[in-house]
């Protein structure tokens, strides 16, 4: 009995787990060799290159920057996180290239480079307290697929009352 309990404790945890991660399929051709932006912790700032597309990304986890997914072409914009904040949302148009790339806040800012064309996309985590971990996609002359994947992001801090 105790062990038919403890498997169904298990298998719970493990559903659990697994609906707190979620996958935006790539939008864009897909063309050329696969990029992963990758980190530590929660992403804390991310630049974008790009004019009238999107040429590059990089994402700061903590105090490390990614490598660079694309290309430094084009004009760099930049946003860096405060203490709590967290990419929800990424959204913008694609054909060949990823036209225009807008990542969104959980407090409402953006950060939005390239410009508005046909085949929209929006890209959101399917669980509420979720946010971005990380994305990956396609780089061919500019980026030309992204996807996103998203989950909850364990605290690294410890409360006073764990001491």
């Amino acid at each position: 009995m105790l062990f038919v309990a403890v498997f169904a404790l298990l298998a719970a945890s493990a559903v659990a787990d697994s609906q707190s991660f979620s996958y935006s399929p790539p939008v864009g051709s897909g063309s050329g060799s696969s990029y992963s932006l990758t980190g530590t912790g929660r992403i804390t700032a991310v630049r974008v290159w790009g004019d009238h597309i999107v040429r590059g990304f990089q994402f700061r986890y903590g105090f490390i920057w990614s490598q660079l997914a694309g290309f430094r072409q084009g004009t760099v914009q930049e946003i860096e996180l405060f203490d709590g904040e967290a990419i929800i949302q990424i959204s913008g148009t694609a054909g060949h290239y990823v036209e225009l790339v807008v990542f969104t806040t959980n407090r409402g800012r953006t950060l939005s480079v390239g410009r508005w064309s046909s085949n929209a996309f929006n890209m959101y985590a399917s669980h509420p307290e979720a946010e971005l971990l990380l994305i990956s996609g396609r780089v061919h002359g500019a980026i030309t697929a992204i996807a996103g994947h998203w989950g909850i992001v364990a605290s690294n801090r410890t409360s006073d009352s764990e001491h």
